[in-house]
């Protein structure tokens, strides 16, 4: 129950024992009903009492307990929750003159959450490839620094519709058997996040080593050539078969 708030298993078994019942329990209640060994039981009572989750009296000798009402307790969650995001917020990060380490990010809510992050502070320049369901949610910020004057560039598989003039569109057909998911983002000329599939799992890499940077930028050109290339002669590179084999074996 409480396991995804930071708590222990322990901990939230006790604090679940307590909550389903309607009157207070003692230590031995509680073993009995939470599956705590008794060993442990006292100990995970102190830390619950500390944190403010449950209650304590004692009554002709013996020690009971009781949870914090199950209102109490959200807004508890809900007001340390918002207090350990400020605090957070307000920590200090040390900067270093030069970092061109390459930093590698697993889980794909991590990696929207850090792609979001580095279109948020870009300064001057936008590159960016992707798909177009995955672009989409980026479309509103996207279109916001544009407007706001910086330079946006954009290779899409797929249909998207945007204001931004400077697109480069790839539809595929069903001999485009090779593509797969990805997303390049460089910012400003200086920092980048390749992020691509796989065993079904999304995986990233983000740096601001100079030679990857040029790397990356220079990829992202070589697809929207290769798109160009394809969308304006498809019908002339598709009749030759060397040339459609080679177009189709190429990750755009």
């Amino acid at each position: 129950m409480l396991q995804q708030f930071g708590f222990t298993q322990y901990e939230s078994q006790v604090y679940q024992s307590l909550i389903t019942e309607d009157q207070p329990l003692d230590a031995t209640g509680i073993v009995k009903r939470s599956g705590v060994p008794r060993s442990k039981v006292y100990e995970v009572l102190h830390r619950l009492a500390e944190k403010g989750m449950i209650m304590e009296s004692t009554v002709e000798k013996k020690r009971l307990y009781t949870a914090l009402p199950i209102e109490a307790t959200i807004k508890k969650l809900k007001a340390d929750f918002e207090t350990n995001v400020q605090q957070l917020r307000e920590a200090q990060i040390k900067k270093t003159v030069t970092d061109d380490r390459v930093w590698t990010l697993k889980d794909n809510q991590s990696i929207q959450s850090v792609l979001q992050g580095l279109l948020q502070g870009a300064e001057q320049s936008i590159i960016i490839s992707g798909w177009a369901d995955d672009l989409a949610g980026y479309l509103p910020l996207l279109e916001e620094k544009y407007k706001n004057g910086h330079s946006v560039k954009i290779h899409v598989i797929g249909e998207l519709s945007t204001e931004i003039p400077d697109v480069s569109t790839l539809i595929p057909d069903t001999q485009h058997g090779t593509l797969e998911r990805s997303r390049i983002l460089i910012v400003d000329e200086e920092e980048m996040l390749f992020a691509g599939m796989e065993d079904t799992a999304w995986q990233a890499i983000r740096t601001k080593s100079r030679p990857l940077v040029k790397f990356f930028a220079e990829f992202f050109y070589h697809d929207v050539a290769l798109t160009e290339i394809t969308r304006k002669y498809k019908d002339t590179v598709m009749k030759d078969e060397a040339v459609r084999n080679v177009l189709l074996n190429l990750r755009y």
